[in-house]
């Protein structure tokens, strides 16, 4: 039988490794409950991906391309006259205020790398990406520091169904950037 062409059969994968995470976690995650749901044969997911962690890198990737592109739209972090930690928060909002079910699927990625060690290379792809972008407005320390505060936050919104307080994140975030407010 001759191979059918399908250019996008490895996208089809990704895609719906994403689907089965966002609906069943990361625990129902198998080649087979992929290949199901991209109504592909099992063994197009083990010719495109040799395991699940490779897959889960992937997935990965992909996941947090969604917050890369709203970095790109706001151009503000990159302009020196725009009030750093009211842009951040006001970025932490528009994300937050997004489909969550998204936010929360490339959290579950994120954090699946402190058990699965092929996955932190993409987590600190990520976390250096963004320290890089904040370091043209911060030093690097500032930087790293601004990351961290912001995951934190975006942690504690999730896990606990708190309603994201801007002004509070524009608030701690303005203490760690040098020259801004001291805490009292």
């Amino acid at each position: 039988m001759a191979r059918r062409y399908d250019p996008e059969r490895r996208q089809r994968i990704i895609d719906a490794a994403l689907r089965v995470v966002a609906d069943k976690g990361l625990a129902g995650l198998s080649h087979r409950s992929v290949a199901a749901e991209a109504d592909v044969p099992l063994g197009s997911t083990t010719y495109h991906f040799a395991g699940l962690d490779e897959l889960m890198v992937a997935a990965l990737r992909q996941s947090t391309e969604g917050f890369g592109r709203l970095l790109a739209a706001r151009g503000g972090l990159t302009d020196a006259r725009t009030d750093l930690a009211g842009e951040l928060a006001a970025l932490l909002g528009t994300w937050l205020a997004g489909e969550r079910s998204g936010v929360e699927l490339e959290y579950e990625l994120y954090l699946a790398a402190l058990r699965r060690p092929a996955l932190r290379p993409v987590a600190a792809e990520w976390v250096g990406s963004l320290v890089e972008l904040l370091a043209r407005r911060a030093d690097e320390v500032t930087a790293r520091a601004l990351v961290a505060l912001m995951d934190g936050i975006c942690l504690q919104v999730l896990l606990t169904d708190a309603v994201y307080d801007e002004r509070y994140a524009r608030e701690i975030l303005a203490r760690v950037i040098p020259g801004g407010p001291a805490a009292p």
